[in-house]
C-alpha cells in the first residue's frame, strides 16, 4: 500500500474493512479478528498503531513473533484455514505489519472452538442466529434457500388443479399419465423431500404460502408526498397468495396508482403509463425470485409522489454489483425456484432484464445497501 492511502485510513479511523492493533499476543483474540473478516467482505488489520491512529511501531522482533503467530493461527486455530497476506510499510521511521485478509470463499468460518465470527461495523460479533449462520453457507454456494423444507407443509397443501396445468405445460404430459407416486414426483423435480414441500414448491403452488412462510408477501403503500414519515398514507395493500398472484396483483396496484398520459390519444382511450408496464414487470419479477428467503421479511413497494421504490430483502449476492447487473451480469440465489418461475411469471434468467428495463426507462437508481442487507430500486417519477 502507498504511504499517502495509509495515512488517509489512519485518520479516518477503524471501520468495517480496518482494525487497528497496537501488538498482537494472542491467538484465540486473532483469530476471531481474522475470522470476523473473512465471513464478512475481508479487511485489513494494521498492527503497530494504536486506536486513536497513531503509529507506536514495531520492532524487528516483533514483526518477526507476529508472523508466526499469523501462521500458526491462520492455519491450526481457524477452520477451514485460510491465507491472509502481509506486507511491513516503515512510515516516519516506524513499521507497520499489514494483513490483509481476503473475503473467504468457503464461509462459514469458526475458530477451533467452533464460533463463528463476524464484522458488526468496526467490532466483531459471534453469528447466532441461525438465519445469520446459513446465509453464510448460501455465499459459500453450499446451500440454497428455495430447497430448505418448509415445516409443516405437505403435498396436501398443494393446488393440485394448478399445478397439474402447469405440470402439462411444462412436461407435455399430465401428472395422471405418470406411473410413480405424486410425492416420488415432487421429489424428483426438486420441490419436495419425504412429501414435505420446499420453498419453492411452497411459493410456486401452495394453496396458501404466507401460512407457513409469512414473509413471503409484498407489503405496499401509496403516500401523499415524498416520505413514509407521515400520519396519513393514500391506500395500503399486503399482497399474499401464490407468487402468480403477488406478482399480478402488484403489477395492476403499481398501474393503478400511477399516471396515465393522455398525449394525442383519444379521450376514450386509457392513457399511456408515465412508468412502462414492463419496468414494474421486471423489478417485481426480480424481486421476487432473487430475494434472501433466509431473511424474515417481506418485499416492500412504495409509492410517492416523486418515485417508486421496489426494497427487496438481502443485498446483491457473492460479489455482484450494480454496475454488473446493469452490463447484463448475473448470479442466481435461487437456481430451483428460477428454473420453475420463467413459465410462470415474465422472466427469463438471462441476465438482460435489467438492461431491457434502462433502456426503457433509464431514470432508476439500484442501491446495494449491505450494510443494511437490501436491495433497493428507485424508480422517479415524472414531474407535471
Amino acid at each position: 500500500m502507498e504511504t499517502v492511502e495509509i495515512m488517509q485510513i489512519l485518520a479516518r479511523g477503524e471501520d468495517s474493512k480496518n482494525q487497528f492493533k497496537r501488538d498482537v499476543s494472542n491467538a484465540d483474540r486473532l483469530a476471531a479478528e481474522l475470522i470476523a473478516f473473512s465471513n464478512s467482505l475481508g479487511g485489513k488489520i494494521f498492527i503497530g498503531v494504536d486506536d486513536d491512529g497513531s503509529i507506536p511501531g514495531l520492532n524487528k522482533e516483533d514483526i518477526q513473533r507476529i508472523n508466526q503467530l499469523l501462521s500458526n493461527t491462520a492455519s491450526q486455530n481457524i477452520k477451514p484455514a485460510i491465507n491472509p497476506l502481509t506486507e511491513i510499510v516503515t512510515i516516519d521511521g516506524k513499521n507497520i505489519l499489514i494483513i490483509d485478509v481476503p473475503k473467504g470463499v468457503n464461509k462459514p468460518y469458526q475458530d477451533k472452538n467452533g464460533t463463528i465470527w463476524v464484522k458488526n461495523g468496526a467490532d466483531k460479533r459471534k453469528a447466532t442466529s441461525r438465519e445469520e449462520i446459513q446465509r453464510l453457507f448460501q455465499s459459500s454456494g453450499l446451500i440454497h434457500a428455495d430447497i430448505i423444507p418448509v415445516t409443516g407443509m405437505t403435498i396436501s397443501d398443494l393446488d393440485m388443479d394448478y399445478f397439474q396445468n402447469f405440470f402439462k405445460k411444462r412436461y407435455g404430459e399430465s401428472l395422471d399419465e405418470q406411473q410413480i407416486p405424486l410425492e416420488k414426483t415432487m421429489s424428483n423435480l426438486n420441490l419436495a423431500e419425504n412429501g414435505e414441500l420446499n420453498i419453492t414448491a411452497a411459493l410456486l403452488f401452495s394453496k396458501n404460502p404466507s401460512i407457513k412462510l409469512p414473509f413471503a408477501i409484498i407489503k405496499s403503500a401509496v403516500f401523499p408526498g415524498e416520505t413514509v414519515a407521515t400520519e396519513n398514507y393514500i391506500d395500503s395493500r399486503d399482497f399474499t397468495g401464490k407468487m402468480s398472484d403477488i406478482f399480478q396483483n402488484t403489477i395492476n396496484y403499481l398501474l393503478a396508482n400511477i399516471k396515465h398520459i393522455q398525449g394525442e390519444q383519444s379521450v376514450n382511450s386509457l392513457g399511456i403509463p408515465e412508468i412502462p408496464r414492463i419496468v414494474f414487470e421486471e423489478l417485481v419479477a426480480n424481486a421476487l425470485i432473487h430475494r434472501d428467503y433466509f431473511i424474515s421479511a417481506p418485499i416492500r413497494i412504495f409509492v410517492f409522489s416523486n418515485r417508486i421504490e421496489i426494497i427487496s430483502p438481502g443485498h446483491l449476492p457473492n460479489s455482484l454489483t450494480v454496475e454488473n447487473i446493469k452490463a447484463g451480469i448475473s448470479n442466481t440465489r435461487n437456481p430451483v425456484l428460477a428454473s420453475f418461475a420463467y413459465q410462470i411469471l415474465p422472466y427469463r434468467g438471462f441476465g438482460s432484464g435489467i438492461m431491457r428495463v434502462l433502456e426503457e426507462y433509464p431514470d432508476i437508481e439500484f442501491i446495494d445497501d449491505r450494510e443494511g442487507n437490501q436491495f433497493k430500486c428507485i424508480i422517479k417519477r415524472i414531474k407535471k
